[in-house]
């Protein structure tokens, strides 16, 4: 017997989760950024510990046996008391938290992110950072299969159904506006839309259908900096968030922005993690998030924009 068998390791399980919540040993390998012969190798190590096979390898996806059903929900708790006493160990002294993995939504790309990267550094010194940007939806995904420790996403108005299983910290509230060319008119540009591949293009897609608006789309795009660059030029007009312009600042001169024509629609921000497992962290993270957000979002939007408030706020 090798030194290594029989034994169930916490990164073993790890993998396990990993390829039952992927259905495949390479997007597994992606996941956990190893190769997919290393994942192989560990679920083979897994199985032959535990004396049961866990993965039905010939199925696509690759699905789960019994054992492997049974073993999952185990699994989901050893590795939550895992990270809760690594939490417990660093509160005493935050610098002890060696890694910490964050979602953001590309909103916060420009200014943002970086100079909260650079925040908690200060407090969590000695802490390793793995950023990931990414669409909503996917991110609190992540968050649920434990590839992410924290994320801020817009919320999907399902929150309701977590059943409580994340701690959720309420960011910001801003409205969707019209953003059209200067001097462009609403009624004679067509209309640009955010990709319904995601939250947020699915939220302004439903807002056109309930108020009966059957716009003519020619181009949908998934990149904040593409549609304002076509509107900038003339090329239509667009629903977006004033966080986007932000993401965008470069064309703000040459956009003018105004209310809907047609209702309002509100969006919310917040901060997410698992309950319980990183303590006052979040908290403090989201603390910082919401002074950040006020300074470097909403004081210029008002500025420009004072129609905005008060729907434009931290919360």
């Amino acid at each position: 017997m090798s030194d290594g068998q029989g034994r169930v390791t916490l990164w073993g399980i790890e993998v396990f989760l990993a390829a039952a919540d992927e259905g495949a040993i390479s997007a597994a390998a992606r996941r956990l950024g190893v190769s997919p012969s290393a994942v192989s190798q560990q679920l083979a190590s897994l199985e032959a510990a535990l004396g049961a096979v866990l993965l039905d390898r010939g199925a696509r996806p690759m699905g789960m046996t019994p054992a492997g059903a049974m073993f999952r929900r185990h699994a989901q708790t050893i590795l939550n008391a895992e990270a809760e006493a690594r939490a417990d160990l660093a509160m005493a002294d935050l610098s002890g938290l060696t890694t910490l993995r964050l979602g953001m939504i590309e909103d916060f790309d420009a200014e943002v992110t970086p100079q909260l990267l650079g925040t908690v550094a200060e407090t969590l010194r000695g802490c390793r950072f793995l950023l990931e940007t990414g669409a909503s939806h996917r991110l609190v995904e992540q968050l649920e299969s434990r590839a992410l420790d924290i994320v801020v996403a817009a919320d999907s108005g399902a929150e309701g159904a977590d059943t409580g299983w994340r701690e959720v910290h309420p960011l910001l509230a801003e409205p969707f506006v019209a953003i059209l060319p200067n001097g462009g008119d609403v009624a004679t540009l067509p209309f640009i839309q955010y990709t319904t591949r995601h939250l947020m293009g699915r939220q302004i897609a439903a807002h056109l259908a309930r108020n009966g608006q059957r716009l003519a789309t020619r181009f949908e795009l998934d990149s904040y900096n593409a549609i304002l660059a076509m509107v900038a030029g003339g090329a239509g007009w667009t629903i977006l968030t004033p966080l986007a312009l932000h993401h965008a600042a470069r064309f703000r001169p040459e956009v003018t922005v105004r209310p809907l024509p047609f209702g309002t629609l509100d969006r919310t921000l917040s901060l997410s993690a698992r309950a319980g497992v990183l303590k006052d962290i979040p908290a403090q993270i989201a603390t910082g998030l919401k002074a950040q957000l006020q300074a470097q979002v909403i004081v210029p939007a008002l500025r420009d924009w004072p129609w905005l408030a008060p729907s434009l706020r931290v919360l």
